[in-house]
């Protein structure tokens, strides 16, 4: 990318993205997309009526960031009090307005901004409106398909479960991305699965919380993998960074 398209991207398009009522504009739109692929899809569930008990009783849904596209419509189709742990950043804000139209608030941070206070607003809200948490676990910037700690920290304190939540899709596009963010194609057979909830234990550390760490990880590459699997889909790396991502395909 040329110096003058790089000056004109950082001046002119990147402020007219990030404006607020351009995000909101694309977060309308970007919504009508998510319902007309999955309502213009077949569903097939796994774990489905666990779904009702979590609507009186808080839980940490958990999904790795290249497979949250259509795990919003399945909240809400279930009627599922959420809030979503979204990054400060501008891209944060773009997801928390999209959010927001599946009836999810967000609460602003991540373990490595903010994490202290993300997680104490995290623990009061689950308590005092008894909703539940929906992270990403892997994002907001990788490595990905790795479970960070936020997660463990939130079902630790509340005594909440956290429940594994995957979908795949028959006719899929990965985009060229860190995560591999998967979108399903029109007419295409959905899978969702719905994990067994997963308790952590209130005394839990040290060693013995990296093991409950890395049990929870395996059960959802697992997951992921056994689901893709079905559809002969493409093989998602494990541990890539962001960074690291944009200086492989840096031209």
């Amino acid at each position: 990318m040329s110096k003058r398209l790089k000056k004109f991207r950082k001046k002119v398009i990147t402020p007219i993205l990030f404006n607020p009522l351009t995000q909101w504009l694309l977060a309308f739109m970007i919504a009508g997309l998510i319902w007309f692929i999955y309502l213009t899809s077949k569903h097939r569930f796994t774990n489905k009526e666990s779904l009702k008990q979590y609507r009186n009783k808080p839980v940490v849904f958990v999904f790795f960031h290249g497979r949250s596209a259509m795990l919003s419509p399945v909240i809400k189709s279930a009627r599922i009090p959420a809030y979503c742990i979204t990054s400060r950043h501008k891209d944060g804000r773009m997801m928390a307005r999209l959010q927001r139209l599946f009836g999810m608030r967000a609460i602003y941070g991540s373990t490595t901004d903010g994490g202290v206070a993300v997680l104490r607003q995290g623990v009061k809200t689950m308590r005092e409106k008894n909703a539940s948490i929906c992270i990403s676990v892997d994002g907001p910037s990788g490595p990905s398909m790795s479970v960070q700690d936020g997660a463990l920290y939130f079902a630790r304190m509340t005594g909440a479960p956290i429940v594994p939540c995957c979908f795949s899709a028959s006719r899929a596009i990965f985009l060229n991305r860190w995560d591999r963010f998967l979108i399903p194609k029109l007419f295409g057979t959905l899978t969702v699965n719905i994990g067994e909830p997963i308790y952590v234990d209130s005394k839990l550390k040290g060693v013995a919380f990296e093991e409950k760490r890395k049990e929870i990880e395996e059960t959802m590459v697992k997951q992921l993998r056994d689901m893709d699997r079905e559809f002969n889909l493409f093989h998602v790396e494990r541990g890539i960074k962001s960074s690291e991502f944009k200086k492989q395909h840096k031209k």
